[in-house]
């Protein structure tokens, strides 16, 4: 058996544990659920009605400072739920031990923020449990600032109850003067006591002061059930509940006897006997009960988030769902507005053996998700879903299912294949047969804009370059998803890393649904394909440059085109390169055909020498953006020089030439090019790219084209660049302009005049003295052949005899 000291202090801790699961002293006989929603509705309840309420704390020793703080924290929560005002609820505290003493009167402080404050204020005070003394005190002194006897009267009594007396008598005696008591247990409470000191019946006014929203809720039921106050919501209803209450107590237990020795009475000698041994063991009682408490109804058990939605109740009636990304069209998480363009969208997931089960898992679960989002009613857009790795197998064949539902059954049906990635193959394949509907016949279906996207986490095992650029030449927008590390592979794919979709961590996959929806739809908006734009490219051929760099800068320009629709009422484009001079391989009205634009481009010769930048964008302003090229007035304009920055210290006043007439300049640093010089061409970052390297041109086609897309929208000065050739004035009439010229004709002054007519800007009466001095000049002229003619024809004559 050991030692008295290491069983007392075996007990503390066990009691120490006890205390600390907050179920040992009172356990509701109820599952996890229903404490949540007991304690749920103990925060939101709310009384409101006339109502004098006393808290009476028991401040002595047995209770110690902490457990008193404890109380004080009780009587907070329940003045959270009261609506303390002059004409509705009255509160006051009176803390008791040796001797009973009011902290504040019922009449003291009449609002809710007053009362809690003056509750922080409180000090333990210390002393005896003197319970019956402070029964009396109130009994003697009533509730000291209550209002008439039609206003009911609450004592709520935090204590241990462990009185130094018997509270039978005085309790009684309260009770019967019509006060309701409340008996709330702190620390480690007697429940007998407090079954005494409790109104009945007393399973409903004795509550545990260690779990505050369930001696809330208890409370608050009890008063809603008496028809004190309505604390209750209607939804909501009372329960029973058997619940189990323990008190700690120290009982005397007999161990056994052993040898002592007595005294005899009077004078006799001592003598020997058996003694009996005790024993103080502290020991938990159990006292069963019923525990009657509120529970109501969660709006958030009829699961009305949808999707995969987290629902979070606010009270008894409201809710909100946490929605998955690209949900939450509205409050139940329904999916937000569909794509907002009409396509054929084609998924192929990669089903090899490289992207493991995990990770084709956690693209199925990404495509169903997706497919969610976008199948929404009135959407037009044909769906199918393909897996491959050493082949191509059609999960979901181009357009055959459009309810959401059996595209979700299908999406989850389909297993895991594994295998090699033969991602180059499927491209190929999908090309030629994964856009064709068998719902529709062929030739009759609408056209769409067709759009494959490539899910995949591994690398290719065969070429995917051909296969890529295959699918693009047809038409086919090619977009990719896969984490970071392949990044290099599938801009590779997609041709441009404005298509590509990646993400560091596998966990943000599903974050990623907005970013493809935004992204598929941009098919609608390649390129300019209905903004007038006259555009330039000049391009460094110089020795800095190289053949190999050139060559390069011409594929760059060549894909660029495609993103145009070229005619002479759309798009025009010219194309300048310059070494050593500078040289115009085509105007902008050379041709309405991209096919030969680009075949152009690819003719265009490399020339080696030293650039001159700034001569460049002089030959541009010159001989290509003019009327008399084929330039178009009304028509936004656009000179982009590609270049590695060398020879470009004379470019910044050329450029601003450009730019004062109109021209949008845009610079395009390749390399290790000086990001200063290429902004003085450009005049502004936001007509600037720099490119780590020419390998990287490609990847930044599109950024190029979103730029010249951003001036093809912009406003236009129509006298900007001065469609007026041989030095006419522009002048802007009425939304549109005219050509006022000297010396020519014609609507841009483009015709000489034989005979010009008087200028129309001088005053009359110069025109008439200039008409009349040409006339004197002719009878002048005139008069003096007359006169030479009369002169010869007397020398002529026969003079008379």
């Amino acid at each position: 058996m050991p030692d008295p000291p290491t069983m007392c202090c075996s007990i503390i801790q066990y009691v120490h544990n006890c205390v600390l699961s907050s179920s040992c002293l009172q356990k509701l006989d109820a599952d996890h659920e229903t404490v949540v929603r007991i304690s749920s509705a103990g925060q939101l309840m709310q009384c409101s009605a006339a109502i004098d309420l006393l808290f009476m704390l028991d401040g002595s020793y047995s209770i110690g400072k902490g457990s008193f703080e404890r109380s004080k924290h009780v009587a907070f929560k329940l003045c959270d739920a009261l609506d303390i005002n002059p004409d509705r609820v009255r509160v006051g505290v009176l803390q008791y031990s040796s001797i009973p003493k009011f902290e504040f009167y019922l009449n003291s402080y009449l609002t809710k923020e007053e009362v809690k404050e003056q509750l922080k204020r409180i000090a333990f005070r210390g002393g005896s449990t003197e319970t019956v003394q402070a029964l009396k005190y109130i009994l003697h002194k009533g509730f000291t600032g209550s209002r008439n006897s039609s206003v009911p009267r609450i004592l709520v009594i935090l204590t241990d109850g462990r009185s130094q007396g018997n509270v039978l008598q005085a309790a009684t005696q309260l009770k019967e003067t019509g006060v309701t008591v409340f008996a709330v247990g702190v620390r480690f409470p007697r429940w007998e006591e407090l079954y005494t000191l409790a109104s009945e019946p007393t399973e409903s006014h004795v509550l545990f002061a260690e779990h505050f929203d369930d001696a809330v809720n208890g409370l608050y039921s009890t008063l809603t059930s008496s028809d004190v106050c309505s604390a209750v919501p209607p939804a909501c209803k009372l329960e029973s509940h058997v619940c189990q209450r323990k008190s700690l107590e120290t009982v005397k237990e007999f161990k056994g006897n052993f040898m002592c020795w007595k005294g005899s009475n009077g004078y006799g000698v001592p003598f020997s006997t058996l003694c009996p041994y005790y024993s103080w063991k502290r020991i938990y009682k159990t006292h069963l009960a019923r525990c009657y408490r509120t529970t109501c109804p969660d709006p958030c058990d009829s699961q009305p988030c949808q999707y995969g939605g987290t629902c979070i109740s606010e009270d008894f009636e409201k809710y909100h769902c946490v929605c998955p990304t690209a949900f939450g069209g509205d409050f139940t998480c329904a999916p937000q507005q569909g794509l907002d363009c009409s396509v054929d969208l084609l998924l192929l997931i990669d089903g090899s053996s490289k992207m493991t089960l995990e990770g084709f898992l956690r693209y199925r679960a990404f495509v169903k998700r997706f497919l969610q989002v976008v199948l929404t009613e009135g959407s037009q857009v044909n769906v199918g879903v393909a897996q491959f790795s050493d082949g191509v197998q059609m999960e979901l064949p181009m357009g055959q299912h459009r309810d959401v539902v059996d595209v979700v059954k299908k999406i989850d049906s389909v297993r895991f294949k594994g295998g090699s990635t033969k991602t180059g193959k499927a491209l190929h394949y999908l090309t030629q047969f994964g856009f064709k509907t068998h719902s529709t016949p062929a030739g009759a279906q609408k056209e769409h804009p067709r759009v494959l996207v490539l899910l995949t986490d591994s690398k290719a095992e065969d070429s995917v370059a051909e296969s890529a650029k295959y699918a693009r030449e047809r038409e086919i927008f090619l977009l990719a998803i896969g984490s970071q590390s392949l990044q290099s592979e599938l801009d590779g794919i997609t041709g441009n890393p404005q298509r590509t979709v990646t993400y560091s961590n596998p966990q943000s996959l599903l974050n990623k649904i907005p970013e493809l929806r935004t992204k598929i739809c941009s098919i609608d908006n390649q390129g300019c394909l209905s903004q007038p734009l006259d555009l330039v490219f000049a391009l460094d051929a110089s020795a800095g440059v190289g053949k190999v760099n050139f060559d390069k800068v011409k594929d760059f320009v060549k894909s660029a085109i495609t993103q145009f629709e070229i005619n002479r009422d759309v798009t025009q484009v010219g194309l300048v390169i310059y070494g050593s001079r500078s040289r115009t391989i085509f105007s902008l009205d050379a041709s309405e055909s991209g096919t030969n634009l680009q075949n152009a481009t690819s003719l265009a010769p490399y020339l080696g020498g030293t650039a001159s930048t700034g001569n460049v964008l002089l030959h541009v302003y010159d001989d290509v953006l003019s009327v008399r090229q084929g330039a178009r007035p009304g028509v936004n304009k656009v000179a982009v020089v590609l270049t590695d920055g060398a020879s470009t210290d004379d470019a910044a006043v050329p450029a601003q030439t450009l730019r004062n007439n109109g021209i949008t300049v845009f610079a395009v640093g390749i390399g290790d090019a000086q990001k200063e010089s290429l902004l003085r061409i450009a005049g502004s970052s936001s007509y600037m790219i720099m490119v780590p390297s020419y390998e990287d041109l490609k990847y930044f086609e599109g950024s190029v084209v979103n730029k010249l897309c951003e001036v093809a929208k912009a406003p236009i000065n129509l006298c900007k660049p001065n469609p007026c050739m041989h030095d006419g004035e522009c002048i802007l009439h009425n939304a549109s302009y005219r050509c006022e010229c000297k010396g020519w004709e014609g609507a841009h002054c483009e015709h000489r005049i034989s005979n010009p007519e008087p200028r129309g800007d001088f005053p009359r009466r110069h025109r008439n003295r200039r008409r009349r001095q040409r006339k004197l000049r002719h009878l002048n002229r005139r008069g003096k052949r007359r006169f030479r003619k009369r002169r010869g024809h007397r020398k002529n004559q026969v003079p008379l005899l």
